[in-house]
């Protein structure tokens, strides 16, 4: 048994997230599981870039309000006790509404090669501000 009291807190970095979000990593992927997970809190309008995952990710909202979209238009409105099931390959950002914090536990198969992420562009303010209007 490993017992971990506490993980430091990190601000994520700002070539893969816009405004200000911050990390406490719980695991990163060792052999043989290889489960990365993450607590990531935004706050409002922070939001990540466009990105992927090689074995897909599933998001569990811990506290606030979220938004989760995809490369097709496809947003959700997401809230505490709600969880997310990205696919592998799927081009999708998620991040806090306009006017609400939102933290979530983000948790990833990796790869042999890491987390299995591939980070794409930031998502526009236009994208972000239809992802908000769209949802409300």
């Amino acid at each position: 048994m490993e017992h971990i009291t506490r993980t430091p807190t990190h601000q994520a970095p700002a070539e893969r997230f816009t405004g200000d979000v911050y990390l406490n990593m719980i695991e990163t992927p060792a052999e043989p599981a290889r489960l990365a997970a993450a607590l990531v809190r935004f706050t409002p309008g922070a939001r990540t870039n466009w990105h992927s995952h090689a074995n897909g990710q599933t998001l569990y909202v811990t506290d606030g309000t979220g938004l989760v979209g995809t490369r097709d238009g496809s947003v959700v409105r997401v809230s505490a006790g709600q969880t997310i099931k990205c696919p592998p390959g799927e081009e999708h950002w998620h991040g806090a509404t306009d006017t609400s914090l939102m933290a979530h536990i983000a948790m990833v198969v990796g790869d042999a090669n890491g987390d299995g992420t591939t980070w794409l562009e930031p998502v526009t303010d236009d994208q972000y501000t239809h992802a908000v209007d769209i949802t409300n």
